[in-house]
């Protein structure tokens, strides 16, 4: 009898990036497990990237890993990397046809993915689902819509107005997310700028019920800095017309210095007004200084060719699950 050759399945992967999220955990793999019902001719995988938690993250993921093998792979990283380094070793674990992600606090709800993947499945490579209200503060409303808003008028013009962090991919986007391993990037702008023309799917992300977050201040001001100096030059045009300015200032106020001395004999005296010239420029000097480093640390920095992320391992039921790790760190540098 001739062998009848079965359709390869399809895989949907969905990387989770950890930080001490140990209080969500125990209801957050249980609703993405919970996906699987609803998937028809695909199989499930998630990955949990362990950002280097101190609390019991990490346990409790081996012990959901143990008890769901076929679905869960746990990649644990050396340290703390920080959440765009996490979601990189994801995608570089990921074998998926389409790779979701989604953050660990369920702030985002999960079933959202299978209108995703009906659009995937129509030929899209990008779908987006972005933020159209926040039920948080009003503080941290004004914040981000600030932080999307200057984003949109000096980097990426046609950015979303509500920005996103939860979305699904195809494989090819994936392969060049994974060639490129770009540092000190927001990794959701670098998707974007990719230009695979996203669907946008309008959601309101919900209020944390638990836990503590740990995406600080100095850590959004972080992804400020990285979001302007990777995708937009403004700073530097702003430095060079500041500069224009300031040297245009100076020669107008020598002018009128001179002016007032040669014809009608008005004396300079006093260092108050060469103080206050030379603390300005000073200070307008030293801002300069600081916006060049910015660039010039991030060069350094690609330069060095240190990888992204340190995996130290990979918990999964392949039995190349050593290699695996190794490879995958190595393909980071």
């Amino acid at each position: 009898m001739p062998l009848i050759e079965h359709e390869a399945r399809r895989v949907f992967s969905i990387v989770i990036p950890v930080y001490y999220n140990e209080p969500n955990l125990p209801t957050t793999v249980p609703s993405l497990l919970a996906l699987k019902d609803g998937l028809d001719g695909v199989d499930l995988e998630l990955i949990f990237v362990d950002d280097g938690s101190l609390d019991q993250s990490l346990p409790t993921l081996l012990d959901f890993q143990a008890r769901f093998p076929d679905e869960i792979k746990v990649v644990k990283l050396t340290r703390n990397f920080g959440s765009m380094s996490a979601i990189q070793a994801g995608f570089a674990v990921a074998t998926g046809d389409c790779v979701g992600m989604i953050s660990a606090d369920l702030q985002d709800p999960p079933e959202l993915f299978m209108e995703m993947l009906g659009y995937w499945e129509k030929g899209s490579k990008a779908v987006f689902a972005i933020r159209q209200d926040r039920e948080e503060s009003f503080l941290q409303k004004f914040l981000s819509n600030a932080y999307y808003a200057l984003i949109r008028r000096f980097a990426i013009p046609d950015y979303p107005t509500g920005g996103f962090d939860f979305f699904l991919i195809d494989r090819q986007v994936v392969d060049d997310l994974n060639r490129i391993q770009e540092k000190n990037t927001n990794l959701m702008s670098l998707i974007y700028w990719l230009g695979y023309h996203p669907v946008m799917i309008p959601y309101i992300r919900r209020q944390r019920t638990k836990g503590v977050s740990r995406w600080t201040l100095a850590k959004k001001i972080k992804l400020f800095i990285d979001t302007f100096v990777a995708f937009s030059f403004f700073p530097i045009r702003i430095l060079s017309l500041i500069g224009f300015l300031v040297a245009i200032g100076s020669f107008l106020y020598g002018a009128f210095v001179l002016f007032y001395w040669y014809f009608f004999g008005v004396e300079v005296r006093g260092w108050v007004p060469t103080i206050v010239v030379l603390s300005f420029t000073s200070g307008i000097q030293m801002a300069m200084l600081g916006v060049l480093g910015e660039y010039l640390w991030r060069t350094l920095d690609e330069v060095r060719r240190r990888p992204p992320y340190v995996v130290d391992e990979v918990y999964t039921t392949s039995p190349e699950k050593d290699s695996i790790g190794s490879k995958k760190t190595e393909e980071a540098q």
